[in-house]
């Protein structure tokens, strides 16, 4: 099983192996709370991104620690990439772009991203 976080048009995607998630977490840092993305981290080893270099987008901030992707096209953000506290590569998936993500029925954890 899996399932595919996509941008508006379908230009960049992330296929993440697996269920999707029964919990998710949202932050207030300053991007996240102005994007309102609701997020599922994974290993990079269980997603395949799927995203022309030509119409990728990267914004970074702070500490440069997340790569906030974004689609040059329509401008949807349907994953982040960046490195979890011990050093492994991960993929911060967008749920809000998998249309088969029942939001409603996520557990959400707030992190205080803002104290970051």
């Amino acid at each position: 099983m899996s399932y595919r976080s996509t941008c508006h048009c379908g230009t960049i995607s992330a296929t993440v192996s697996g269920d999707l998630p029964a919990e998710a977490m949202t932050c207030n840092c300053s991007i996240c709370r102005r994007k309102g993305t609701v997020l599922h981290f994974v290993s990079s080893d269980e997603a395949a991104l799927d995203a022309p270099t030509d119409k990728l987008g990267d914004y970074t901030f702070n500490k440069d620690a997340i790569h906030h992707h974004f689609c040059m096209v329509c401008g949807c953000t349907p994953f982040a990439t960046g490195t979890d506290p011990q050093g492994n590569e991960m993929v911060a998936v967008n749920l809000r772009c998998v249309p088969e993500c029942d939001l409603d029925q996520l557990k959400l954890t707030t992190v205080d991203g803002a104290s970051f």
